[in-house]
Formats: structure tokens, sequence, C-alpha cells
């Protein structure tokens, strides 16, 4: 995301050779930062706007390889010089926003919000956003808009590329190999693996530097054509395309065929921002803006619409902020969703690209410009140590757990306590592990399995994630822990795969096979154990259809020709914002009040009813449970409860708190209706 303004023409000498200055890519730059801006911001606007990250990757390959090859046919290369020019380029702007981030998260986020932009600090200051956010994926990863730092996985893929790049053209130069032949292999075999792995694992291309490096690498060959058969190639298609298109005897001017080359590469950006969709993005997708940049780039600064429209001082005054302005867009949006519990008001999102606008401008005149003609010989060092002290204190932050002792979060240290997110401590133990190995699941995004002892279990949670979520309350509780309870499976019980999910897809655990299988494991259990008295089952649809209900039924059946004695607890109420909008963060008051109206649960209640009616039917002795006590009473429902939050994630999964809750009132009603799972 560089800008090439500061690139001096080439010179003789003992430094890096530079390309002339090209107004017009600047021009390009200031295209791809607006449409990425948009996107964020407004994405029904510009549904393909992300794709201005891959005009950046043609831009920053095509400059940086233009360096290099120019460099070593000068015998001009310097690692060090390198490096050193991409440290003083990208540290300055990149250090002040994470430097801002922390500081305003400091006073602003919740523990768990704070741990986990420690840990996105570290990442952006080691260049491994990418690696991170790709290894956070999965079936209950956190909500790309409320990670501030979400849009340095693109800069870590550039620096992972300038760190590798340079290494293998210098060992291809001494060993005297082809380095086009090289660079088109290299390009080859990165673009076969996006094509190869887009279906298995799109998480993983998306992120990983081996499946997106073919787009720097197709900078690079344009590169290399340029600088070594810039005029004779150009002047071969040039014949090829007179021989093809015009009358024998005539011929289109160069100038002429440069200009239909901008306007066929804009055309396809344009196509890109309307139509590209991020399923299955990259793929085959990414070479519409590719291919755009490209022949945009290519066309030469000689085309109008390059020297006329990209080139004009309004479009190139944002290239040249287009790096602090790509920095600064993306948190102040995030804060704002954080802050908001959902997708801020238009106004909001107005004012947030208006004030990323002034501080990437401010970033460019007040720190990057004076740096630059800053001539120190320190310069570079103590950018380093700047960066890995942020770098440090970025992960000290993530290990102890975002600093809940903050004073500015201190005062509601119990409720910051319950969110802890989807990912928490009674997802699995190894009493469970030991016990039910199943190998499949190590390739899971997530999987389930907690046992309170290791004798044969009594007690079956069986369901998805909102069944899991009660087991801390029951075996926590004097009244039901002397069960032992087994908590086990990632899937919903009446599904046997889950739609729209990749087969072999390492994020859901229910794609593909892998509901039937962890069906087959779970009745193992039921059939070989012999002492599973009690079957809960929590986490089904709200709005079940027949086939639906008739899977759920063959479960039941197992389940009771079993001698086990099934309950099921109806669906939980959920709102659509994140619950920590109804308490207030420092600088702000709460956005919510997390209230739902009884008419609501009235509406859902009849939508399962259904199902009730349907199971009661064929199956008379399953006991129906209403977990929604635990939210409502005679007037309404509400997700806090003695002023302490019932959901620990914005995806409704109930808190330690609220599980403790839930075991209190189900006792209640067990008393009554399965006095044999009570002590």
């Amino acid at each position: 995301m560089k800008s090439p303004s500061e690139m001096p023409t080439a010179t003789s000498g003992p430094h890096l050779t530079h390309p002339k200055y090209r107004p017009d890519i600047d021009g390009l730059r200031a295209i791809a930062v607006l449409s990425v801006v948009l996107f964020h911001a407004f994405p029904r606007w510009l549904p393909g706007g992300f794709i201005g990250v891959d005009i950046f990757f043609i831009i920053s390959g095509y400059l940086i390889s233009t360096i290099i090859y120019g460099s070593l046919e000068r015998q001009a290369f310097s690692f060090s010089e390198f490096y050193a020019r991409r440290i003083k380029r990208i540290f300055p702007a990149l250090l002040l926003v994470l430097i801002s981030c922390y500081a305003f998260g400091w006073f602003t986020l919740f523990a768990d919000e704070f741990q986990q932009l420690g840990k996105h600090i570290a990442g952006g200051s080691a260049f491994i956003s990418n690696f991170i956010l790709w290894d956070e994926s999965g079936y209950f990863d956190t909500t790309a808009e409320i990670k501030p730092l979400l849009h340095l996985w693109s800069l870590g893929i550039e620096e992972q590329f300038y760190i590798v790049w340079p290494l293998i053209l210098w060992a291809a130069w001494k060993i005297r190999l082809n380095i086009l032949t090289l660079t088109v292999i290299c390009l080859s075999a990165s673009f076969l693996l996006n094509i190869i792995n887009i279906q298995l694992d799109p998480s993983a291309t998306f992120y990983l530097p081996q499946t997106r490096a073919w787009e720097l690498l197709a900078g690079s060959v344009m590169a290399y054509m340029t600088t070594h058969h810039g005029t004779q190639t150009r002047s071969s298609i040039e014949r090829f395309i007179n021989i093809i298109v015009m009358r024998p005897g005539t011929q289109c001017s160069s100038l002429a065929l440069r200009n239909v080359q901008t306007v066929t590469g804009l055309a396809l950006l344009c196509a890109g921002f309307a139509f590209v969709s991020s399923v299955g993005f990259p793929g085959w997708q990414a070479l519409i803006p590719c291919a755009g940049a490209i022949l945009i780039i290519s066309a030469g600064p000689q085309a109008w619409l390059n020297r006329n429209i990209l080139a004009n001082k309004l479009l190139v005054s944002i290239g040249l902020i287009s790096f602090p302005l790509y920095l600064w867009h993306w948190p102040l949006l995030s804060f704002a969703r954080i802050i908001e519990s959902e997708t801020p008001s238009r106004e909001i999102r107005i004012a947030a690209v208006a004030i990323s606008i002034v501080l990437a401008s401010a970033t460019y005149l007040l720190i990057e410009k004076p740096l630059r003609r800053n001539n120190s010989k320190f310069k570079t060092a103590i950018l380093i140590v700047l960066m890995a002290i942020v770098g440090v204190t970025g992960y000290i932050t993530y290990k102890y757990s975002g600093l809940p002792n903050r004073a500015t979060v201190k005062s509601a240290e119990a409720i910051n306590s319950q969110f802890v997110g989807p990912i928490w401590k009674y997802a699995k133990n190894d009493i469970c592990l030991n016990k039910y190995q199943f190998k499949e699941a190590e390739s899971y995004g997530w999987w389930f399995c907690m046992s309170n002892d290791d004798k044969t279990p009594t007690v079956l949670l069986l369901g998805n994630s909102y069944a899991n979520q009660i087991y801390p309350g029951f075996s926590q509780n004097s009244k039901l822990r002397s069960n032992s309870i087994l908590s086990i499976g990632a899937c919903d019980p009446a599904i046997d795969h889950e739609a729209g999910s990749a087969v072999g897809s390492n994020v859901s655990p229910c794609s593909g096979e892998r509901a039937v299988h962890q069906k087959e494991l779970i009745n193992n259990i039921i059939e070989n154990s012999k002492s599973i008295k009690y079957v809960i089952i929590d986490g089904l649809n709200p709005s079940p259809n027949q086939e639906y209900i008739d899977n759920l039924r063959t479960r039941i059946d197992f389940a009771e020709k079993h001698n086990s004695q099934v309950i099921v607890f109806t669906p939980h109420l959920r709102v659509n914002y994140d619950i920590k909008g109804c308490f207030s963060r420092p600088l702000s008051h709460p956005k919510k009040d997390c209230v739902i109206s009884l008419t609501d649960k009235e509406i859902t209640d009849q939508a399962f009813n259904r199902l009730i009616t349907s199971i009661k039917t064929t199956n008379p002795n399953v006991l129906f449970y209403d977990q929604n006590n635990l939210f409502c009473n005679s007037s309404k429902c509400s997700m806090i409860r003695d002023g302490m939050p019932l959901f620990r994630d914005e995806y409704h999964h109930i808190s330690e708190f609220g599980s403790n809750e839930t075991a209190k009132l189900f006792i209640e009603w067990a008393k009554a209706n399965a006095p044999g799972i009570l002590n």
C-alpha cells in the first residue's frame, strides 16, 4: 500500500534503482483505497469494493520488482538498503495507528475486546496478521467488524512478499537462472494453489501468502517485461492487434491502442466493483481486478485516461495518502461498531470516513514527509525498537487477558468477567477427550467434550454449543453435580449435514459427513455405557420443518430405546445486537436495554410448538423445559438478571452466570417433573 511518490528517477551510483515517478499510478492507488473505504463503510453501495486490495497487490508487485530487477542488473542491490527503505516507509504511519488503537482501546474496551486487540497489535507489529486471522477463523470466529486491525492482513502478505521475494531473486541472479521463467513458475504455482484450495479451505486461501502471492507476482512479470522488453513486447502486441482488428494496409496508432487498453482496464475494475463476490474469493474472480490493474499500468502514462484522469491532482493527492488512509479508516469504523454494539448509523460512518481522511492527511504531512527528509543514521534503528516495544506491549496485553484491572473497567469487573466470547473454558477437558477419543474432531473448527468425572455418564447434554452452554451450571450446582455429566458433540442433533458448508472445510464442525459421524459416536456411547438416565437436548432450530422434526424423533427414539429420559430445552431467546451494548463502557452510555417483549416470546413459542405437538404425539414421555424462564417474568423478558449479563458473546451463548441461573431454575422445575435427576 505504498505510494511511489517519494521514489526518484533511477540514478547512477551504489544505491537501489527506482522507477520514474508516475502520477497515474498514484491515481490508480486512489481508486483502490477509495473502493476499499467505501466498501467497508457502505458495502451495499460498492459490493465488490474489497478488490481494491488486489489492485494494491499488483501495484506493489510491479514497483518493488522494478526496483529489485534494476538494482540486480546494476549490481547495486543491497538487502540492508532495501529493507531500511521499507521500514522507513511503512513503520511511521503503522506505529502511529497501532499506538492510537491501543490508547483508545485502553479507555473504551472490555477485557476480552482489549485482549484481542493486544493480540492483533502484536501480530500487526510483526507483520503476521494474516496468519493470526487465519488461525482465528472458524465456526465461532469473532465478527470481522469488531476487529479494529483486521485490515492488516493484506499488509502482512505484502511484507512477507518483500522479505522472501528479494532473497529468491538475488539467489536466482547469483546462479544465473532466467528471472522471468522463475517468476512465471512461482506465479503459476501460487495461482494453482489458489484455484485448488478455494473450495477446500477458503479461509486459508484468502489469508495465506502462498495463495495470494500470484497477484504480486503478476505485477512482477509486468515489471520484468517493462524493464527488459518494453518496446519490443509492445510493438509485437500492437502488430498482432492490428493484424486481427484492422483492415489490411491500415493500422491503429500506438497511442490509440494504449487508450483502448486503459479503457478496457477501467471497465474490468468497474465490473469487479459491481459484480465480484466475496464468496469464493480470490479464486478465478481475482483475475478481474488484477487484469484491470495490469492493463492500466502497462498502458503507460501516455494513455489519455492515465494522463488526464488518473494523473489529475485530486486523485494523486488521495493516492499520496492512500497508505495512511488505508490504515486509519478501518479502526475508526470498527471502534464505532464496537461502541454502538451494532452497525453504526450512516451519519457516524460518514463521520468516520471524513475523520480518517483528515488523520491520513495529517499523518502524511506531519509524520511521513518530515521523517522522509530526516537523514539521521539512527532513524531505522529507532523505528525498529519502537515497533518491537509496541509489539511486546500488545503481546503482554493479550497474555494477561486484556488487563482487566485497568481503572476504566475495574468498576465493572464482575460484568466484564462474563464476556469471554464463544471460546471458553467449558468447551473440552482431558477427562472427556481421553475417554471419548474422536480423531476426526482434531480437524474441526470446534469440538465440545466435557465431563465432570471419569465414571460412565448418567446425564448427556446433546446438541451444539447451545447445549454445551448449560454444562457449567449443571456441573457446579450441588443438586445436580453428583450426576456424571457428559457434554459431547458440536452439531444440532436433528441434522445430518449443515447446509452451505463445503465438504472437508475445517471451519464448520458439521460439514460433509461430520454430523453423521458425531451421531454414530454419541449413539455408541449411549448404547455401550447403558448408564445414561437423562438425555437433555438443546440448541434446536426455533422454526423447524417436518424433515427436521422427523430427524429429531429418530434421535429421541434411540435414546428412549436405551431407557433414557429425554428432556428437550426449548430454544432460548436472542437479541439482534451484542449484549455489551446494554452496559456502560468508558466514554459511552448503554446503547440498548436488552429487553424483549412478551409478544416476541409468544411468536418464538408458537413457531416451536409444531415440534412439541408432533413429538408428544409419538413420544409422550418426552419432557419439554422452557429455559426462557431465565429471561422472562410476567411483564417482559430481559437479557440482564440481577445486573449481570446472561450472554457471554455476540452469538448469544449463555454466560457462566446465566448457566448457573439456568441450573437453579431447572432444579425447581425438576422437583415436580424429573426428580430422579436431583440428588
